[in-house]
């Protein structure tokens, strides 16, 4: 069976029901008892009916269906919901003085009090249906006085058993406060329009609320209904599309529990919540809030919606200390004109066709009317002493309360407009002109006789402004257009509560405008004006992220600081951003800066001390040269080859000054000069090294009787040697600098927050070849030094060449290490502090002996002393 059957199938049972109780008031044996509505009516060319709760138990108890239900009568009287019966019976009073709406038609009225009962109400519509008090589904007695349509009800799940039978009928219903979502479904509810704006329009407008003051760590607080239930499900899905969560959501019992209040306190105590959204009558939050108030609660934010925002039960000394602050929507008000001495003009005695007028005249002036025995005596005795009388000569002028407030009608207003939305479309078929109906071939309907089908097509299209300004129309699902008040709880200068407008939720306005608050007129518990924080943990700062706490909902984190090279400019990050490859995070973490440049500059003071003593280094080579040059004909200079000498001081001015090509920007010539340049001075100097090493042998080997050493002495040799050796290393450096040179790259992940421009080698391989080659000669001259380290001479030149090769031995293989373990412009500098190092080694152990005999020993520089004689 499908689901239109299943629907169809749920409202035959529902009128076989009804059948079967009529039925069984004729046939012997128990029925329950009459429920008796208290109902009033005044006669019409066209009857509007209206559901009101005027009164309600004042407890219930809970049936067990194993013993007979004790009597349970309607006695508490509700003050705002007699209200609305007084604004439909003045709508409709001032709808038959109008001669331009429904000229000629006078309309009348039957209204019931359902006592917040669903089968009071039931019984109250069918009633109205059938028109007898017994009523027989499918029969009205009354036909010369049809029935339009239904004002009604308040409550959302007897409005929903009360749609279901007029849905059966077609009979069109305007409820004036039920907002459940359900009754938006046309295929359950064709019938059924509303004056308030539905429950998914409420749950969004909360959310907003919420929203706006930054609330996400919310409780839910719900009567025990359908309604309550529906609610908090349509809040639930409505919060889930946001970043808020739910601390807990509990239930308010319809019958009194002391247990289940004790239990919602407190859970409300433990809590971290502070903003709860209370989704009740006001009848069942009063027993929560007393407990609440007794238990000494506060800083908590109570989150109120339309049913009790602007309720004056809360409005009293006792409850100010918790309630002070609470803040919620309203449907919007309307000063409906001329209601206020409509109301004033109510009289027991001179008021027809009303509806508890004497239950009314008690409540607000609370006296009591003498009751009147069966001989139409007054039975005084039977009042308590002190008790007040009423006379009917109290003046209702004197009061000053909301109930004579037109300005604060908000509900009124609804029912205002409800019975106005049912005159409107009975004027529109009332002024159907024939040809142009919206019925078969045209057809119009006859406004003595027409149908609820045919009254329910103008109900859907009804469209006019109202005696204030304000458009009324449904849309297709029945709702209005929807708006709310927001109204802040003030504490007065006398200790009660009352509540301002602070705001507007428009959802026919547009983006940006559809949310008005003004938070310099808002106050919170304590009477502060800073609004207070609910959250399950505080908000994540700039360059911080979120992390969800494991088996908690997603508004319970901790705050973790973005990664280097990553930010966060938005509070509440989930993630970090990463900052483009140029650029890095700074210290906050919230912003993306430029990457530091760095090299060996020569501004820096590393470069211009290495720059500075590189050229101070290159100045003793040249000094040494001059003093060679000048003292060149003595026997310690021409000792070992002069020329060769003279090769190697050059070489040493050249590795010194070389030195400086490592500083600067790195361009592309620089760093293909650089490690060239570097690998075959060096070459030069090391060949240089070699070639007097191996002169030194020879000469002293040359000497021996019948040596063929003799034809190696002279400058071809030491030449050669220099050549070959030098031009081993250039032939390396050209084959690195033709097929990978060295260039310049932006190195950005070696430093963070660096930008090093370095030179890339380009053949790693060639690069290790140029030290290794560097190395080998070095070795080889060490080994040949040592090996004739004692040769008999008084100058032997072999043991300082010795210590000069063991010192550039060290320095380049102390480098390797500190070069691969360095980064950037430190890697530079070491590589510059090995040239400097070894040059001075090479320096210092070859020349400086030299030129200590030179200038402080001339009496050494002799041949007899060279020759050890």
């Amino acid at each position: 069976m499908n689901i239109f059957g299943i629907k169809m199938l749920s409202k035959m049972l529902l009128l076989l029901i009804l059948s079967a109780a009529v039925n069984e008031s004729t046939q012997p044996g128990c029925n329950l008892p009459s429920l008796n509505p208290r109902a009033v009516s005044k006669d019409g060319d066209i009857i509007i009916g209206g559901i009101f709760p005027v009164k309600i138990m004042n407890s219930l108890t809970e049936n067990i269906f194993m013993e007979k239900p004790g009597h349970q009568s309607c006695e508490r009287f509700i003050l705002r919901a007699y209200r609305w019966v007084q604004v439909m019976i003045f709508a409709i009073e001032e709808i038959n003085q109008n001669p331009k709406l429904l000229p000629n038609i006078t309309l009348g009225y039957e209204i019931y009090d359902s006592c917040k009962q669903i089968s009071r109400a039931l019984e109250g519509t069918m009633w109205m249906i059938t028109g007898q008090e017994e009523p027989i589904p499918n029969y009205r007695c009354k036909s010369h006085t049809p029935l339009a349509a239904i004002i009604g009800e308040a409550l959302s799940e007897i409005t929903t058993s009360v749609a279901t039978l007029l849905g059966i009928y077609n009979y069109p219903q305007v409820s004036y406060f039920s907002t459940v979502d359900i009754l938006s479904d046309r295929y359950q509810f064709p019938s059924f329009f509303r004056t308030i704006p539905n429950g998914n329009v409420r749950s969004h407008s909360l959310v907003q609320l919420l929203a706006n003051f930054g609330w996400t760590w919310v409780g839910i607080i719900a009567t025990d209904t359908e309604f309550g239930e529906l609610s908090t499900q349509s809040l639930k899905k409505e919060l889930g599309k946001t970043n808020a969560c739910i601390g807990f959501s509990e239930i308010i019992p319809l019958i009194y529990s002391a247990k289940m209040i004790n239990h919602v306190v407190d859970v409300i105590k433990r809590s971290s919540v502070n903003a709860i959204v209370i989704i009740s009558s006001e009848t069942y939050i009063v027993p929560l809030m007393e407990e609440v108030t007794k238990q000494n609660i506060t800083g908590k934010i109570w989150v109120a919606t339309e049913t009790w925002s602007t309720s004056a039960s809360f409005f009293k000394d006792d409850l100010a200390k918790t309630l002070t602050g609470t803040i919620g929507i309203a449907t919007h008000k309307g000063d409906i004109p001329g209601f206020r001495n409509f109301l004033l003009k109510l009289h027991p005695f001179t008021s027809e066709n009303n509806l508890y007028l004497e239950n009314f005249w008690e409540h607000i002036f609370g006296c009591t009317w003498p009751k009147t025995s069966t001989n139409h005596t007054t039975a005084l005795d039977e009042l308590d002493e002190g008790v007040k009388l009423c006379t009917g000569a109290e003046n209702l002028n004197e009061l000053d309360i909301p109930f004579f407030d037109p300005s604060e009608s908000r509900i009124t207003y609804n029912v205002y407009n409800a019975v106005y939305a049912v005159a409107h479309a009975l004027h529109d078929l009332y002024t159907c002109k024939p040809g142009e109906g919206p019925f078969y071939n045209g057809t119009c309907a006859n406004i003595q006789h027409f149908e609820p089908w045919q009254l329910l097509h103008y109900v859907k299209n009804v469209h006019f402004k109202n005696a204030l300004g304000d458009e009324v129309f449904f849309d297709d699902l029945g709702n209005p257009l929807a708006l709310y008040d927001i109204v802040n709880w003030h504490l007065t200068p006398d200790g009660n509560l009352n509540y301002a407008v602070v705001g507007t939720i428009d959802f026919s306005a547009s983006h940006g405008k559809n949310f008005i608050i003004n938070s310099s007129a808002l106050m919170w518990n304590g009477g502060y004006t800073e609004v207070p924080h609910s959250v399950c943990s505080e908000s994540c700062p700039h360059g911080y992220r979120k992390v969800a706490q494991q088996g908690k909902p997603t508004c319970c984190f901790d705050c973790t600081q973005c990664s280097e090279g990553e930010i966060s400019n938005q509070t509440d990050s989930t993630d970090c951003l990463k900052c483009p490859d140029d650029h890095w995070s700074n210290q906050r973490r919230d912003e993306c800066i430029p990457k530091t440049i760095e090299f060996l500059s020569y501004e820096e003071p590393l470069g211009a001390t290495l720059a500075s003593i590189s050229v101070a280094s290159s100045l003793l080579p040249v000094t040494i040269l001059s003093t060679f040059i000048k003292y060149r004909d003595t026997p310690i200079v021409k000792a070992n080859n002069r020329e060769l000498s003279y090769v190697l001081l050059l070489a040493m001015i050249f590795s010194f000054l070389c030195s400086l090509i490592f500083i600067g920007y790195p361009k592309r010539v620089t760093c293909m000069l650089r490690q060239a340049a570097f690998g075959i001075i060096f070459a030069l100097c090391v060949s240089c090294v070699l070639a007097k090493t191996i002169m030194v042998v020879i000469a002293f080997n040359a000497t021996k009787p019948s040596s063929n050493l003799k034809k190696w002495v002279g400058h071809k040799l030491p030449n050669t040697i220099v050549f070959v050796c030098t031009l081993l290393q250039v032939i390396i450096c050209i084959a690195w600098l033709t097929s990978s040179p060295p260039f310049p790259e932006q190195n950005m992940k070696s430093q963070p927050g660096k930008i090093i421009i370095e030179c890339n080698e380009g053949s790693t391989i060639a690069f290790w070849c140029v030290l290794g080659y560097m190395g080998l000669l070095a070795t080889v001259s060490f080994t040949v030094a040592f090996l004739s380290r004692n040769l008999p001479d008084s100058f032997n030149e072999a043991m300082y060449i010795t210590f000069s090769m063991l010192v550039f031995v060290s320095v380049w293989l102390a480098f390797i290490p500190a070069y691969l373990s360095t980064r950037g412009k430190y890697m530079v500098a070491v590589e510059i502090f090995a040239i400097l190092a070894s040059g001075a080694g090479l320096l210092s152990c070859i020349f400086f002996p030299k030129c200590y005999i030179i200038l402080l020993r001339p009496d050494m520089n002799s041949k007899e002393y060279i020759l050890g004689k």
